[in-house]
């Protein structure tokens, strides 16, 4: 997207996707339990490698509606 005198425009709708991965950890109701355990670790260790793996998503995402053709 560019403006009328050629500088680039960010203002995609998509872009608020990037909003959730850094919200989603802020809050402490999501995980603050023991259980359920998957492999012996407790939620809070692996809801944080949940995290990660929807950060990178909604990165991907973000990125591949984004980019210009």
């Amino acid at each position: 997207m560019t403006t009328p005198n050629g500088d680039r425009s960010d203002r995609s709708p998509w872009n608020w996707l990037l909003v959730a991965p850094i919200i989603l950890p802020l809050l402490p109701f999501l995980y603050n339990f023991d259980e359920p355990r998957l492999f012996g670790f407790p939620l809070f260790y692996w809801l944080q490698l949940a995290f990660i793996a929807i950060g990178v998503t909604c990165t991907s995402i973000v990125y591949q509606m984004t980019k210009r053709r």
